[in-house]
């Protein structure tokens, strides 16, 4: 049954680099295909819940949950929880599907390498508190109760943003909105295994850019990962570090680096809501998703309210191919993520089949650079990399607008550099004319200029704190 299914997801548009992709976004329509004539397919509800009592509620469509179903059912309920796990992300999560079912769930998160990963850093380091799946009647569920908060855009006075990638940091020096001073420094913070070399490092960004302001009033950041009131909860840039440091050093780095600079209005925030925030501010206008392809994939989300939300918005962990096989995140070990379609590790991986003849030893960034040239040649084979990852996009956006009302999608990062970006976006929108057309009527793509593609985060961030 599940190879039925999997077979019934080949898309219309197939990536030419990348033929066996297998997106998510076409699970409905592959389990109608599944269906037998006797059965029909059942609505499963859920309840994320976080320990703060903020509740999401989704509903999904499985089949029904006899023998003959067990593995396809078992797959696409943890394949679309780990998707709203790392949208919104729990502690809890509570579903009137089968208590056979949920049962299957937990032994995963308890037992599966993989599933251990995501209720290790869902349960044990964002939200301090253990994953667990339980069923419950559908009367039973807890209501729909989140916050958000006001958006940024806080201008006044002499202010500092930053954006922490994994290969480069941005640094911007502002004073009443208009910007004096921005950079991008290269650096590799992955592997380091002190803590004081991230301190250090970011300190003298932060200095430098001072250095271009008559006195400091707020500095405001983003960065990779997960960040709770200026807590690092999990976050790429510090996997090198050993986790007894991480707890003792990293977790308070940045509070450390608020007392260093006077306590002065300090936040920093997931580099994805900062993503987002550029976009809305660049726009002026909300309902704003934002996508960073740099080290990594970093989103972040604007509501049609106009206001940021405390949503984790990690989407380099969510699912978008279903296929076995699909490619492997090094770091979490699972398949199929968004890390390996939008990244530079997406550009890389694809290199081999493109038949460019790039250095495969080289760093990411520096093969993605090698792309780039070729692609300002005008290189076909360059060109079909971004072809390929435009039909991952569309697909990607098309699963995305089941979870995000957003009406503006703006593309920012290293990736996004140069021609390459508009070859990625008519492909996208190829995609979506012809498998969702309803949908592809209500997205309108932005690209800022190439200033703000590299420097627009930390001119963001810089507006976060208040004054």
């Amino acid at each position: 049954m599940k190879q039925k299914f999997l077979d019934a997801l080949r898309p219309m548009v197939i990536p030419e680099l990348d033929p066996g992709f297998r997106p998510a976004a076409l699970s409905q329509r592959a389990l109608e295909n599944c269906l037998e004539s006797s059965s029909s397919l059942e609505t499963v509800h859920l309840a994320l819940v976080r320990p703060d009592q903020s509740v999401y509620r989704f509903k999904l469509i499985l089949l029904p949950d006899v023998p003959e179903h067990v593995e396809l059912n078992t797959f696409l309920l943890e394949r679309q929880i780990k998707f709203l796990l790392w949208s919104r992300g729990a502690a809890t999560i509570q579903s009137d599907a089968s208590p056979a079912l949920c049962r299957r769930l937990n032994q995963y998160y308890e037992e599966n390498p993989l599933g251990q990963f995501d209720a290790t850093m869902m349960g044990e380091k964002i939200f301090e508190s253990p994953l667990k799946v339980h069923s419950v009647a559908t009367s039973e569920l807890p209501e729909a109760n989140s916050e958000s908060s006001p958006l940024g855009g806080h201008l006044s006075g002499c202010r500092i943003g930053f954006d922490l990638g994994g290969s480069d940091q941005k640094i911007a020096a502002m004073m009443d909105g208009e910007t004096l001073f921005s950079e991008e420094i290269v650096w590799d913070p992955i592997p380091q295994q002190d803590p004081q070399w991230h301190y250090d490092h970011i300190m003298s960004l932060l200095q430098r850019a001072a250095s271009k302001l008559p006195r400091v009033d707020a500095i405001g950041g983003s960065a990779a990962g997960v960040y709770v009131q200026n807590q690092v909860k999990v976050a790429s840039l510090f996997r090198g570090i050993p986790e007894d440091l991480f707890q003792s050093r990293v977790k308070g780095l940045f509070m450390e680096m608020k007392r260093a600079w006077g306590n002065i209005p300090f936040e920093v925030v997931n580099d994805g809501e900062v993503t987002a925030l550029a976009g809305s501010m660049n726009l002026g206008r909300p309902a704003v998703l934002g996508i960073a392809m740099g080290t990594n994939q970093a989103a972040g989300f604007v509501t049609p309210e106009g206001q940021i939300t405390s949503w984790l918005n990690e989407l380099a962990f969510a699912p978008i191919d279903y296929r076995d096989g699909a490619p492997r995140d090094e770091w979490s070990g699972d398949v199929g993520c968004g890390v390996q379609f939008f990244s530079q590790q997406a550009v890389a991986r694809l290199i081999p089949a493109s038949g460019l003849e790039i250095d495969r030893s080289l760093p990411f960034p520096e093969q993605l650079v090698a792309v780039q040239t070729f692609m300002a040649k005008g290189d076909d084979r360059a060109a079909a990399i971004y072809r390929t990852m435009g039909v991952y996009l569309g697909y990607a956006l098309a699963q995305y607008k089941d979870y995000y009302p957003f009406e503006h999608l703006l593309l920012l990062g290293r990736v996004t550099t140069g021609s390459g970006a508009d070859q990625m976006i008519e492909k996208a929108k190829e995609v979506l004319h012809q498998e969702f057309p309803i949908k592809a009527a209500s997205i309108a793509f932005h690209l800022p200029g190439e200033k703000e593609k590299r420097h627009g985060q930390a001119m963001a961030a810089a507006s976060l704190p208040a004054l």
